[in-house]
């Protein structure tokens, strides 16, 4: 099947071809991202290709159906920017990868909280400019500490693990709580309030969606325990940013790392390093020293780089062979 990639990044090109040996599809990509603007780029193509931040509405589904698109494969597991009942009346068919690597999300989260808790980001700094002094680095032991999981699938089910690892007391939150995970882990599942009022850390990895958007609020915020670490590896709407910097700027908040912002598709996974930064909001958040943002790269592993290439393309397949699609995503 002839498929047009959009938003295609250099890091995963050579992925999906490599991949692509086994399953013969002509791969056509392009840099740019799919919108209304763009999507005429995908004329004659039967399949499109979208990553996270491409965006698919009401008219951008229109223009693509117009062209002749009949499949929209999502390299990504969050479809929070499709139009899915615009992609239903239009006969379109969308497919994701529900899974593809949960340790690197997992991992990544840790990381945040280690580089976030340990000033490791301040030190590096420091230690190229000679300055090897110790004054601010202070840190904490993560053992004994509590850490609050908001979501318990996958990709938290293998964060709270890891903490367990470090001997910290493991608070789940979940709407359909695992109690098999709990047991074997050791930890509880808690409503939100009491996971906010006792959590040192909180870590969130929930999908985005009408109940989980803003889910950090001014609210929520004001009842997490003084000094509290927040990290986000989920998606940039579960968070306020807003209501986040006002708690920064009280110092009720003791940090955030983010690998996600609600506002990143006009910013990451390009190189502005030569612009003037726009994003008003974004750049407030960059000013503090206890805030660590990486651009979206929770997911970057070779491994799960593969299975989402590998993923993607069976679907593909499935679609072109007319087998059932058991990735398929419906308006519900």
């Amino acid at each position: 099947m002839k498929v047009a990639f959009f938003d295609t990044h250099k890091f995963e090109r050579p992925i999906f071809e490599t991949e692509n040996e086994a399953f013969h599809h002509d791969l056509v990509f392009f840099e740019e991202r799919l919108s209304k603007e763009t999507a005429v780029l995908a004329d004659q193509f039967p399949c499109v290709c979208a990553f996270v931040n491409d965006k698919l509405d009401r008219e951008s589904l229109v223009l693509l159906s117009k062209a002749g698109v009949k499949l929209i494969a999502l390299r990504s597991a969050g479809f929070n920017h499709v139009d899915l009942k615009a992609a239903q009346e239009l006969g379109l068919v969308v497919v994701r990868v529900p899974e593809y690597s949960p340790y690197a999300v997992a991992e990544h989260a840790v990381a945040l909280i280690l580089t976030l808790n340990r000033k490791i980001h301040r030190s590096y700094m420091r230690v190229r400019e000679l300055n090897f002094s110790l004054d601010g680095l202070v840190g904490m032991d993560l053992h004994g500490k509590t850490v609050g999981v908001i979501g318990s699938g996958r990709i938290g089910a293998v964060f709270a693990k890891i903490m367990t690892g470090f001997g910290c007391d493991v608070l789940l939150h979940d709407t359909n709580p695992d109690l098999d995970l709990a047991k074997r882990l050791g930890a509880r599942y808690s409503d939100l309030d009491a996971l906010y009022q006792h959590s040192d850390i909180i870590s969130l990895h929930v999908p985005l969606n009408d109940r989980t958007r803003y889910l950090i609020n001014k609210d929520s915020l004001s009842k997490m325990k003084k000094g509290v670490l927040l990290i986000n590896t989920g998606r940039g709407g579960l968070v306020n940013t807003r209501d986040l910097i006002q708690s920064l700027k009280k110092g009720h908040l003791g940090g955030a790392g983010l690998d996600v912002y609600e506002e990143e598709e006009q910013v990451f996974f390009q190189d502005h390093s030569g612009d003037v930064l726009q994003d008003d909001v974004l750049a407030r958040l960059l000013t503090f020293p206890n805030v660590i943002i990486t651009s979206h790269q929770a997911f970057l592993t070779q491994e799960a780089l593969s299975n989402i290439a590998k993923t993607t393309l069976s679907n593909i397949t499935a679609f072109e062979r007319g087998n059932p699609l058991e990735n398929r995503v419906s308006f519900s």
